[in-house]
């Protein structure tokens, strides 16, 4: 084990042992975002300058209705001091939404309707149909997201200003920089500020960018893995071109059908903890596993 210090950047050690990103997205598929312009401390939503008891109490009606709770700003941190801006996203494979309000009382936040966010239905806010780019930069919860994130955050507000948030922790530091593209859920990681604007232009045109794609965070890993996979197979990269047919898992293996068109294509993959442990953020005091995915076939059935 390492001993997590100023020196150590989990990013650069994920890059030096040559770690895949594909398969690695968090499985989220509710996201609740509220602007919070102040310090985010270590954990966001309870560590944040939010009203007494508020952070607490949101945390908890988040976890219970399976929503994804994460605070955004802008990157260069404006806002209306008036009012709080909210977005609801659901990450449906197929048929991803978002909705947005503003509020005056951040209390009203316990008024949403979360279980209804988390089961796919609208909590009754205001459609919204543009994109959210959301990189983290969330330094105090680990280093590389803000040193990697923050050029990230800033090339994406030089080009597309109404789309790009900064956001909370949102998983797997060690792929910084990260972005989850909503309400698609698209997790993209290793990303520079070069990179992070063909992302995004690319997105605007209806394509994925396979070399930064974590996975969609809809899927569970190894779907993800095997949509990547198959993905770079057949050299498509058109966001709505796959679909899942089915999903069967069976002793370590995934077994996942898509269609393509008129075409159905089987995807096998494997996924077992790696071998090796390694630091997986820059604050971890103990060595953690992997999991490992592996391609074992791509088969067309139909």
């Amino acid at each position: 084990m390492t001993s997590p210090d100023s020196a150590f950047r989990c990013s650069t050690a994920s890059v030096l042992r040559d770690e895949p990103v594909s398969g690695t997205a968090s499985t989220v598929r509710a996201f609740l975002l509220v602007e919070h312009t102040g310090s985010w401390g270590v954990d966001a939503l309870r560590d944040a300058r939010l009203p007494d008891g508020l952070g607490d109490s949101l945390a908890r009606a988040a976890s219970a209705a399976r929503v994804r709770a994460l605070l955004v700003r802008r990157p260069d941190r404006s806002t209306d001091q008036e009012r709080m801006r909210v977005f609801a996203a659901f990450a449906h494979p197929s048929r991803s939404w978002a909705e947005t309000t503003t509020l005056a009382d951040p209390y009203q936040l316990l008024d949403l309707d979360l279980a209804a966010l988390g089961a796919g239905r609208s909590p009754g806010l205001t459609p919204f149909d543009r994109t959210l780019l959301c990189v983290c930069t969330h330094g105090r919860h680990d280093a590389c997201c803000a040193e990697q994130g923050r050029p990230v955050a800033a090339a994406l507000a030089a080009a597309h200003p109404e789309d790009t948030w900064e956001v909370s922790h949102i998983g797997g530091d060690r792929f910084a920089g990260n972005m989850v593209v909503l309400p698609q859920g698209l997790y993209y990681g290793r990303l520079d500020a070069e990179a992070s604007v063909l992302v995004a232009d690319r997105h605007a045109a209806g394509e994925l960018d396979l070399d930064h794609l974590r996975g969609r965070s809809s899927y569970a890993m190894p779907v993800q893995f095997a949509e990547i996979a198959l993905r770079r197979q057949l050299g498509e990269t058109r966001e709505d071109a796959l679909r899942l047919v089915s999903r069967r898992v069976t002793e370590g293996v995934t077994d996942a059908v898509f269609a393509i068109g008129d075409a159905q294509w089987e995807v096998q993959v494997s996924t077992a903890p790696d071998a090796d442990r390694f630091q997986l953020t820059c604050k971890a005091t103990r060595d953690n596993p992997v999991p490992l995915h592996q391609l074992l076939g791509v088969a067309q059935v139909q």
